[in-house]
């Protein structure tokens, strides 16, 4: 076959391929980077809502504990607080003796972003003494 035929038949060949050709590479990898940011997220968001219930745990465990003591007074019913709080990894930053109720605010940091969770408990006799 004569050098021009073949030029010829290799021009007509990348011709009929189109400006489609390479773009298979691009779909992939824009479907690569929209699973990755998918799952990136939703480990984000589990991490977030485990640190959620993990405050939610420390300040319900810190306002037992205070209410527990509360008819010692404030300082050592805040003290039982911050005691069993600091054992679940939290910080007490906040303990407000009512009569016998407590109420605890903890914060806990967070593991999969930077920044603390916050949680708010109450705890004390209930009233009434009717319970569902």
């Amino acid at each position: 076959m004569p050098l021009f035929l073949r030029l010829r038949t290799l021009r007509t060949a990348r011709w009929a391929a189109g400006p489609e050709t390479g773009s298979g590479t691009i779909w992939v990898l824009t479907l690569c980077l929209l699973i990755w940011f998918t799952a990136f997220t939703v480990v984000l968001v589990a991490g977030i809502r485990t640190d959620r219930h993990r405050a939610a745990t420390a300040a319900d465990l810190a306002a037992l504990a205070g209410a527990g003591q509360a008819a010692q007074g404030q300082d050592r019913s805040c003290a039982a607080a911050r005691r069993t709080a600091e054992a679940n990894g939290a910080r007490l930053v906040d303990c407000a003796l009512t009569g016998l109720v407590l109420q605890a605010k903890v914060r806990v940091p967070a593991r999969t972003w930077p920044g603390t969770v916050t949680a708010r408990a109450r705890a004390g006799p209930v009233e009434g003494g009717d319970s569902p």
